[in-house]
């Protein structure tokens, strides 16, 4: 077991795992209602003044870059490509010293407008979301007629090199769940890398079961009637895929199953939601708040330590298997995925 934090040093937890992957939320808003993630109404957004401004942001990813030892920043959402602000924070982010990764998750909508300004300012990659390749399905999955947009931002983030162009898809069962072959052609005939990742517990509607989740050994079961999957020999590290040599390689597929296969004995992450709470855990009911301190003047220095206290409560694993397993009361639109 690790000493307690002290007054300088990395995101470390009681159990000895360094957080390194920082997750920043930087809107609860989204212009899709896909049906694992909200109602068709949408939710109750977060007020403008409740929001981190994104000098705010910045200067909370600055601390965890400069003081705590990130070395990954990933913008997510809601839908962080309608947040105004986005190329500005992604130039300052870039621009710190040691530079992080910077990346993006993105249902991909106006990414082919926003791609090329996107990679100016520094974005290294991004990760973009596509659960089925109908047409139709797609319209009653996201409740919006957009899969041709989702297509074209995937097409211009490969154009100005966001590479790797990474896809996550989630199957459920009676939806989607008979495409993974055609996704892993669509992404290998694109030279995407796909991820498929497993259902969790994150919708607003609190309807997840896990008798009805689409579980990693049917995707494989689903993807070998189609390719042949090898071990990837490759080291795994603290990435949350699980991945497999397509046809015998390069091309590698991968599977993440936060439900049946958890990692969290090698997770590496910590997540600040877009108004300004520090999550140890995506499934975590506790948060810690820093807008409150940031608003109140306080200095780096207490930033970092409050970080630290935050991180140093991380349980050692989600629970979802747990009896007693509490689902947590905001959504993956406001929390970041």
């Amino acid at each position: 077991m690790s000493a307690a934090p002290g007054s300088d040093g990395v995101l470390v937890d009681r159990y000895g795992r360094v957080a390194r992957d920082l997750r920043v939320s930087l809107t609860d808003k989204c212009n899709l209602r896909c049906t694992y993630c909200m109602p068709a109404e949408g939710l109750p957004w977060l007020a403008g003044p409740e929001l981190l401004t994104d000098e705010e942001i910045v200067r909370l990813v600055q601390v965890a870059v400069e003081m705590l030892g990130v070395t990954e920043v990933r913008f997510t959402g809601g839908e962080p490509l309608i947040r105004p602000g986005l190329v500005d924070i992604v130039t300052a982010v870039a621009a710190l010293q040691p530079r992080p990764r910077v990346s993006l998750t993105t249902n991909g909508i106006g990414l082919d407008r926003l791609a090329p300004a996107l990679r100016a300012a520094g974005l290294d990659r991004v990760n973009v979301s596509l659960d089925t390749l109908d047409p139709d399905r797609f319209t009653t999955l996201t409740r919006r007629p957009r899969l041709d947009a989702v297509l074209a931002g995937l097409a211009g983030a490969a154009a100005v090199g966001l590479s790797p162009v990474k896809i996550n898809s989630v199957l459920m069962r009676g939806v989607n769940e008979d495409e993974a072959p055609a996704l892993l052609r669509f992404a290998l005939d694109h030279d995407y890398q796909l991820r498929i990742i497993e259902q969790m517990p994150l919708d607003a509607q609190h309807g997840w079961a896990r008798d009805t989740m689409v579980t990693a050994e049917e995707i494989l079961a689903s993807l070998r009637t189609a390719f042949d999957l090898s071990p990837d020999p490759a080291e795994r590290g603290a990435a949350p895929a699980e991945t497999w040599l397509v046809d015998g390689g390069p091309a590698r597929v991968g599977v993440i199953a936060s439900v049946t296969r958890p990692f969290c004995g090698d997770c590496d992450r910590t997540r600040l939601t877009a108004d300004g709470q520090v999550r140890a855990c995506l499934f975590a009911t506790e948060e810690s708040d820093l807008r409150a301190a940031l608003r109140a003047a306080v200095d780096d220095d207490e930033l970092a330590r409050r970080w630290r206290t935050a991180m140093w409560g991380k349980r050692a694993g989600h629970g979802i298997d747990d009896p007693t397993f509490l689902q947590p009361t905001r959504p993956m639109s406001a929390i970041g995925g």
